[in-house]
């Protein structure tokens, strides 16, 4: 700032405004505040109204400028009188309104003292926050937080950004370079499945994702198959009656991104050991219900649905369950953990596959720990995950992985006494011989009254698991913990009749999912527990449909037998059985001497079908011919 400017404003160095010249000198003596002409008072003024516009146009003095104000202010602090006229405090209130309309602008220029009260204000102002308001917020952050334990991220679905952290990011270049080979084809970005270039390239396949409602801050989205898809579909069925795996592969020859066609082919792939083709055919059918997502569907939100009960919708559960176990067995288990996170976001109430039943052993063999307690945390009280053994056991195993190893043996002690009927599967698994303590009675005697219900999730927990607790110094904590539990079984202590109680009371049934979950997982020790009749009617491409099950069309019915008895089929069978009729209706209470006539009816009856099927399916083909024209129209017949 110049000094002429600084005289005009202030008068001389002490920061004393000029005084007219009628003032007398012995003005100091006098008790009021200085007197001031009404010339004075308006350049005053308008000094006062133009500081702050002198100190941007002079930011060479910035510094010494705000020293002069401050010093400026202190002094008309200091000679101010006590009583003010109400003229004076409105001009004050003027001067502060006016400040306040440029501090916005100004936050440089202003002195410590109005930045504190700014800033008290701020304050003050944005506090007055109703109850009702904090309690709502309160919940929206719970809320928030509780989703979050299902947000999924996307680098964590490649598999190859694992593999590069395991083997390095040479390796897997090379890989990936030999496999995709000097051709390449451009397909669409995909997150949950890579694209290679021996796929075909996907166009519209029929397949359509609408928004069904939002509830309850949750989307809830609806696959959808067109008149096409929907006639293929059909085709499909009766591919699978076949039993004849070329009929599915001709339905990948009309349709190759079919979901459910996909799928059952990889089944096949897999019981033939062939699990590098049967984990490239269910990739391909994440790629095409991917592509097929609706713009408002985010995985990685956590708050998108997709109910189970619709046909439509289960082929994605089926295929990213089978995904990751394939996931699983090339040792992604960071990627595992994060499709088991998707999964179970799909349908977290009702867990239609029991990702719940398999998500605690990925995060353990990631190292993922936090994310064990976080889970435990906010959803036992709503989803009791204490009840359920594989939570139980990896909880406390997880503390022992953290370092608290004083919680660990309290979690595992409870644990055994829970479930006591863990413990010698668990050693047998592992190879371990049990020792006297191990083999105690209380064990012994838990494993063979223990429930059905609860004799399946132990023999799923042991079948999966075991490897976590092979290691040397985790099999030497559970020896020290198992007899302490023995000690506490010997002491009588209150914990025993009351876990038994509870056990004996809680495990009476399996439920749906569970069976669903045993049957998908294919771990033999589980599979063995699941009684015939269910594992009898299992299909592979949709395994125990629910109850409520919604199909948004039906398969045609059947031709009637009737329009089928001359055939040599039915001829043979009446030549065999000459009192069955195919005709009849199978009475509705039958009485128990003729069960065994009604099962050899069905029998027979499902017979007839599978040779109708086969000799339908037998044609003709001509013998390949010369030119163009004949050899497209023997590739449509071939189609």
């Amino acid at each position: 700032m110049s000094s002429r400017a600084l005289r005009k404003l202030h008068g001389n160095d002490l920061g004393i405004p000029d005084l007219p010249e009628d003032v007398p000198e012995d003005f100091d003596d006098e008790p009021v505040g200085p007197i001031v002409s009404k010339k004075s008072k308006r350049k005053k003024k308008a000094a006062v109204e133009n500081l702050f516009e002198l100190l941007d146009n002079e930011e060479d003095v910035a510094g010494e400028d705000n020293n002069i104000v401050e010093e400026d202010e202190i002094q008309q602090q200091d000679t101010e009188p006590v009583n003010q006229t109400k003229k004076k405090k409105k001009k004050k209130k003027k001067k502060h309104k006016d400040k306040d309309e440029t501090t916005d602008v100004i936050q440089e220029g202003e002195d410590e003292i109005d930045a504190s009260l700014r800033e008290v204000n701020r304050i003050l102002n944005n506090g007055n926050i109703g109850e009702g308001e904090i309690t709502a917020s309160a919940d929206v952050n719970f809320n928030a937080s509780n989703r979050a334990l299902l947000m999924v991220e996307h680098k964590h679905l490649n598999s190859e950004n694992e593999l590069k952290r395991i083997f390095g990011s040479r390796v897997i270049r090379e890989e990936a370079s030999r496999r995709r080979g000097q051709t390449r084809r451009r397909q669409k970005a995909s997150w949950m499945a890579t694209p290679t270039d021996s796929w075909p390239p996907i166009g519209k396949i029929g397949l359509s994702m609408s928004l069904k409602e939002t509830k309850d801050g949750c989307q809830y989205f609806l696959y959808e198959h067109s008149q096409q898809y929907q006639k293929i579909q059909i085709q499909f069925y009766d591919a699978v009656e076949s039993l004849n795996p070329q009929n599915i592969s001709g339905i990948l020859q009309m349709q190759p991104y079919h979901i459910d066609a996909l799928i059952q082919l990889s089944e096949v792939f897999r019981m033939n050991e062939d699990h590098g083709m049967a984990s490239e055919l269910i990739e391909r059918s994440l790629f095409a219900m991917e592509t097929s997502f609706h713009p408002l569907f985010n995985m990685t939100t956590g708050t998108c649905r997709l109910e189970y009960k619709y046909r439509e919708n289960r082929s994605l559960y089926l295929a990213l369950f089978k995904h990751i176990q394939f996931l699983g067995q090339r040792g992604c288990n960071r990627t595992s953990l994060e499709f088991s996170k998707l999964l179970l976001s799909l349908d977290p109430d009702n867990d239609p596959l029991c990702a719940l039943l398999m998500i605690d052993f990925y995060a353990i063999r990631s190292e993922e720990y936090d994310f064990i307690v976080r889970m435990y945390n906010e959803w036992e009280a709503h989803r009791n995950l204490s009840q359920l053994p594989n939570f139980a056991f990896s909880l406390s195993l997880t503390f022992f992985h953290q370092g608290e190893i004083t919680k660990a043996d309290e979690m595992l002690q409870d644990t055994l006494l829970m479930f006591p009927g863990m413990i010698l599967p668990l050693l047998d698994k592992c190879g371990v011989q049990a020792d006297d303590s191990t083999s105690h009675t209380y064990f012994r005697d838990a494993e063979q009254s223990q429930p059905e219900a609860l004799k399946q999730l132990i023999a799923l927990y042991v079948g999966r698991c075991y490897p976590c607790w092979k290691i040397p110094e985790v099999m030497e904590w559970l020896e020290k913990n198992v007899k302490s539990v023995i000690k506490l079984v010997d002491s009588q202590d209150s914990r025993v009749a009351l876990y038994k109680q509870r056990r004996m009371g809680r495990y009476k049934g399996t439920p749906r999912n569970i069976y669903r979950h045993i049957l998908i997982s294919e771990i033999p020790s589980a599979t063995a527990t699941i009684p015939q009749d269910v594992a009898s009617t299992v299909l592979s491409y949709d395994p125990l449909p629910p109850l409520d099950s919604i199909e948004a069309y039906t398969r045609p019915v059947r031709p009637n037998r009737a329009q089928t008895d001359g055939n040599a089929v039915s001829m043979f069978l009446r030549s065999l059985l000459p009192n069955f009729d195919p005709n009849a209706p199978a009475p509705e209470e039958a009485a128990a001497g003729r069960a065994e006539g009604n099962q050899l009816r069905q029998g027979v009856g499902a017979l007839m079908d599978a040779m109708r099927d086969l000799l339908n399916n037998i044609r003709m083909v001509e013998p390949p011919v010369d030119g163009e024209d004949d050899q497209e129209q023997q590739l449509e017949e071939w189609d």
